[in-house]
């Protein structure tokens, strides 16, 4: 009931119903509202007299969602949205906050587990995000070229499909993979030789916080110079993002094992190579994949950035540029969101596997508690 719920969640309790109820009325008093829009109303407004019912977990995320539907149905084509749109929209989002605040406090009290559960917690933001843009934009008719409706980039990324998955194949699969292998694994082979050697040490490790300091946009002309235009050059930007973090991780967590566990490898005579691979590399495999990690995501944006600066007619970057030159807003749009699924995979995957290897490492096991 009502009562039960913390500060914030009555508020939007009461943010959601109190929405409803004038949405309603206004409907009433304007009249010619379509149907799906009136029962959500009035199914938002019962939510404030049946409190015992209407606020159940399950029932804020059903009504969230009948709300997002009656929206997108209602909105008027080629019209301003009226006032009592803006009204659901407001109740709807109130009521997708509800659930995920009640949802996140009973995975935190025990009553739901974390695993399964929790992902839908980014799931209902992330369709709440996109419903509140897909409004806003038909609703205030705002200008494609300004902002386009998802509808629109969805429609843009099914017709453009052949395009969009070559840009994909030159962007990701010819450049950033090889670059972010090579990059990833000369930092990991040059950490392990400047922890051998003082003398690399003091002079590697300067030069590499020097060579991070420089921009991407003053690198990738540079590549293209020497490489061409082709893949090699944005594989080289790949090469030179990825390289010093992968290095300066390396190096801090190769000095992450502690002096009693060194002091016990020397008490069994271990050499320098067996101290490496039993101890100071598996020591150093969570700031191993924390470089990995932020890598993967500055890899892809290695590799586009450089296509702006030379290009076969192909590349997520090269059809980012030419598409803002054209005024294809929604193509440009589409790019982004297949960079940003790629580039989310791909973190997931490091992501996953350092679980798989890290699996003794007190977080990984508290995150599994």
């Amino acid at each position: 009931m009502i009562g039960s719920l913390s500060p914030l969640q009555r508020f939007l309790a009461l943010l959601a119903a109190g929405a409803s109820l004038v949405g309603l009325l206004l409907s009433l008093a304007v009249g010619n509202t379509p149907a799906p829009l009136l029962l959500f109303f009035a199914l938002g407004t019962l939510s404030l007299l049946r409190v015992r019912v209407a606020f159940n977990l399950s029932l804020d995320g059903i009504l969230a969602a009948a709300g997002a539907a009656a929206l997108i149905l209602s909105l008027p084509a080629g019209a301003a949205m009226p006032a009592h749109f803006w009204l659901a929209l407001l109740s709807a989002w109130a009521f997708a906050w509800l659930f995920v605040e009640r949802l996140s406090a009973a995975i935190r009290a025990g009553a739901l587990p974390h695993s399964g559960t929790g992902l839908v917690i980014p799931l209902v933001f992330g369709l709440t995000l996109l419903v509140v843009w897909e409004v806003v934009t038909r609703g205030a008719n705002v200008p494609p070229v300004l902002l386009p409706a998802p509808s629109a980039i969805a429609a843009r990324l099914a017709a453009e499909t052949g395009i969009l998955w070559a840009d994909f194949v030159q962007t990701f699969v010819k450049s950033v993979i090889p670059g972010y292998i090579i990059g990833c694994l000369a930092g990991l082979l040059v950490a392990i030789a400047v922890d051998r050697s003082p003398f690399l040490k003091a002079g590697v490790m300067p030069i590499g916080n020097f060579m991070s300091a420089l921009p991407i946009i003053g690198i990738a002309p540079i590549m293209v110079m020497w490489f061409g235009f082709d893949w090699q050059s944005k594989a080289a930007v790949v090469v030179a993002m990825t390289f010093f973090p992968m290095l300066v991780n390396t190096v801090a967590g190769l000095n992450a094992a502690s002096v009693i566990e060194r002091d016990l490898m020397r008490t069994y005579a271990a050499s320098y190579t067996q101290t490496l691979f039993k101890l100071r590399l598996p020591a150093a495999a969570p700031f191993i994949f924390n470089a990995l990690k932020i890598n993967s995501t500055l890899a892809l944006i290695g590799a586009i950035v450089a296509e702006f600066f030379g290009t076969p007619v192909v590349g997520m970057g090269f059809r980012i540029s030419t598409g803002v030159g054209r005024l294809a807003i929604d193509l440009v749009w589409a790019e982004i969101a297949v960079a940003a699924v790629a580039g989310s995979a791909f973190y997931g995957v490091i992501a996953l596997i350092e679980r798989g290897v890290t699996f003794w490492h007190p977080s990984v096991r508290g995150g599994r508690a």
